[in-house]
């Protein structure tokens, strides 16, 4: 089977409101430039108390399929990656294939956290090469309803946004996946997570609301862990596809924070020139960030065919993994 996966469609949608560092820094007591001193961020966007999670992945959805300009029927699959579904129960990914018009889409949800991406582009490659059909991969996210606002760690970093790629097959052996790696570490498994509503620690009516918003047990040890996992994942990436930092034309790195994707930038030797950044202007919205900097970024400079991407994630789990990309 020669088959491969072209990139055809790029989408993404953030909500209206956008929340600047100083409403935050105010709430926190914290002085005026803290948050984007350590962390890169100068502003992001928080959903309304009416959006939801399945409103921004359509939107992005609907983006990513216009510029495709593919008949919708044809599309087999629909990924969604998300730590945010509408409900824990039914998944949210066959509502958004129906608002889509996606008829003939298989459509799941996947819980990867920041490496959800990664795992569903993966998944959706191998589908589209098996499959000989067109499938879509959206990751979207709404953190704002689960940042504990009094949790320093957590309640600057986070934001809601969504991002969708569209593959189709081809015949091109330079188009798609041509490199991955995949990697987790659950002697980690602790240091991001929400304590309650999964099947070990069931909501009820004596539980703490904290326990239901995100806390970040130890920054810097996810700090250290994050760069060590996406360098590695990203050095076996390119192996993997008999290449170099050299021949990445942009790195598309999950936009955590800047000074984590900044050292596996400089632990790879890839210039900051070539490192597409969103996480200013945008935030952390976890599988989100990939997508929508790769909408941003192509909205802004073409990515031209034939250039190389390389897109690096690490998140809870601990989840992560690299892909090295032919466009």
């Amino acid at each position: 089977m020669n088959r491969t996966a072209r990139i055809i469609g790029l989408g993404h949608h953030v909500p209206a409101r956008k929340v600047g560092n100083a409403e935050i820094e105010a709430s926190l007591g914290l002085e005026g430039g803290w948050i984007e001193g350590r962390t890169g961020i100068r502003s992001r966007f928080w959903a309304e108390p009416d959006d939801t999670l399945s409103d921004l992945a359509t939107q992005a959805g609907e983006m990513a399929l216009e510029a495709a300009d593919i008949d919708r029927k044809d599309v087999g699959l629909l990924l969604l990656a998300t730590s945010t579904p509408d409900h824990l129960l039914p998944p949210s990914a066959p509502l958004v294939a129906h608002r889509l018009g996606l008829k003939n889409a298989g459509g799941v949800d996947l819980a990867g956290a920041c490496a959800g991406f990664i795992y569903a582009m993966t998944f959706a490659d191998g589908f589209v090469r098996l499959h000989n059909r067109p499938a879509i991969v959206i990751a979207a996210n709404i953190l704002s309803r689960r940042i504990n606002p009094a949790e320093r760690a957590s309640a600057v970093l986070f934001a809601d946004a969504a991002g969708a790629v569209v593959l189709a097959p081809s015949a091109d052996p330079s188009h798609g996946i041509l490199g991955a790696s995949l990697a987790s570490d659950g002697s980690a498994y602790g240091l991001i997570h929400i304590p309650a509503g999964g099947s070990s620690h069931p909501f009820a009516e004596e539980i703490d609301i904290a326990e239901t918003r995100m806390t970040i047990a130890n920054g810097r040890e996810v700090f250290v862990k994050a760069v060590e996992m996406m360098s590695r994942c990203s050095r076996e990436a390119l192996v993997a596809a008999g290449l170099s930092a050299r021949d990445v034309d942009r790195f598309v790195p999950h936009q955590a924070n800047a000074r984590i994707f900044g050292a596996v930038g400089k632990s790879l030797g890839i210039e900051d020139e070539r490192i597409v950044k969103t996480i200013a202007d945008y935030g952390n919205s976890s599988a989100a960030t990939i997508p929508l900097s790769l909408s941003i970024a192509h909205s802004a400079n073409l990515i031209q065919p034939g250039k190389k991407l390389l897109l690096a994630a690490a998140g809870a789990g601990l989840a992560g993994g690299a892909l090295l990309v032919g466009v």
